[in-house]
């Protein structure tokens, strides 16, 4: 009777031991294998050579136990992170640390919460104030540029080696205020500020009003909120009398596809704007409304006018809504995703290649302008916004082309 009660019971714990291996195998086909463990790393062996993986380990392994000092994992899984991103040989498909990722973010958005400056850090290690934007909470309290930051709430930064964790201080993370000791080198003695941080509005866009009616308006980059600001200065401009308009991005890097479409979606009439077409051919068209500006417009462009500026650029040409003037522009025909990850940090992903409405792919090649004008020799190497007016010969030639444009 034992006996076969204690066969009855093998047979009962075999069959659920089958049941179960039965079951994390099928899952593991079906779900995926991270589910049961979330923390292994993958490979498709379909993609990978074993070889490759076996090297992998490999180099992993005796960096763990051969390198001279010791070794994090994580700082190596970071590595073998970026290292990946890198391999792809696109330089505008980027991974970035959570702290660059957070910079860049600042940067692009147009607008930040913070005290307002932008600092570098020096060789004793106390940072050292670089700008201070106006009308900052920082400026309003009287911080000023050279200043040096040697203490975030009491705690000496210059004894703190990770400069990412110095950063995080500064911007004071998760809190509504923070306490600054800077040393000030211009009267050799040492402030404290408390500074009540607050929303700080990069300046990507000005706007004014020439001789002759002449409206102007230069566009530094195009951030998350340019296309709101572009269409107050163009309304403010218009009510003033404006009959003809230059917009300059010379030296605009680019920026946010969709406020580029808004802003030429006010200048041109129903027509495309651009297109975008991803590696599966899949075409996405921008088209703007059947508003205009209606009124003379020059674009002015040059080496460094890029991405979001060709765009623009390039929808006035192929629609013959003004005429762009300077000289070819830098050619970047591709856009870009970008990719929040979990811990903070994040990655830009090319995702398609952009075309002008008739069909060109301007990356590597450029826009070249209507009227073709290049800078004085002696200011061949400096940004467009610091040309003087009167040395300025691209703007003068937009100035003489917009005016006999109002005189016809």
């Amino acid at each position: 009777m034992n006996k076969n009660r204690n066969s009855l019971v093998l047979l009962v714990s075999a069959v659920v031991v089958s049941a179960v291996l039965t079951f994390i195998i099928t899952a593991s086909i079906f779900i995926g294998w991270k589910q049961f463990y979330p923390d292994s790393i993958k490979f498709d062996t379909s993609q990978v050579k074993s070889e490759n993986i076996a090297k992998f380990n490999t180099v992993r392994n005796l960096l763990k136990s051969e390198y001279y000092e010791n070794v994090n994992e994580n700082t190596l899984l970071e590595g073998a992170i970026s290292g990946m991103v890198s391999s792809l040989g696109d330089r505008y498909t980027s991974y970035f640390s959570a702290q660059q990722w957070q910079s860049i973010q600042e940067d692009i958005l147009g607008s930040f919460t913070g005290v307002g400056i932008t600092i570098t850090r020096q060789s004793d290690g106390s940072m050292q104030i670089d700008n201070v934007y106006s009308d900052s909470p920082a400026m309003k309290i009287g911080i000023k540029v050279n200043d040096r930051i040697i203490k975030v709430e009491g705690e000496d930064i210059r004894a703190i080696k990770d400069k990412a964790e110095v950063f995080d201080l500064v911007r004071g993370t998760g809190s509504s205020k923070v306490k600054l000791t800077i040393f000030r080198p211009a009267d050799e003695k040492i402030i404290d500020f408390d500074i009540v941080k607050g929303k700080i509005k990069v300046d990507n866009i000005q706007s004014k009003m020439l001789p002759d009616s002449i409206g102007y308006i230069r566009i530094d980059k195009f951030d998350g909120e340019i296309a709101s600001f572009f269409n107050q200065k163009l309304d403010s401009l218009i009510s003033n009398g404006m009959k003809g308009l230059i917009i300059d991005v010379r030296d605009d890097p680019g920026g946010y596809y969709d406020q580029v479409c808004d802003i030429a979606d006010r200048l041109l009439p129903k027509d495309v704007i651009v297109y975008t077409e991803d590696k599966f051919k899949v075409k996405k068209i921008e088209y703007s409304d059947s508003k205009e500006l209606g009124l003379p417009l020059v674009i002015l462009i040059n080496g460094n006018s890029a991405s979001a500026s060709e765009i623009l650029s390039g929808a006035i040409k192929d629609n013959k809504k003004g005429i762009l003037i300077g000289t070819k522009t830098f050619g970047k025909g591709l856009v870009q995703k970008p990719t929040p990850l979990g811990d903070g940090s994040g990655l830009n992903i090319t995702i398609a290649r952009y075309f002008t409405p008739s069909g060109i792919c301007i990356h590597g090649i450029g826009i070249m302008p209507d009227i073709e004008v290049e800078p004085a020799l002696k200011y061949k190497t400096t940004k467009a916004s610091e040309i003087p007016k009167e040395e300025d010969l691209q703007l003068l030639k937009a100035i003489e082309v917009i005016g006999n444009q109002i005189i016809k």
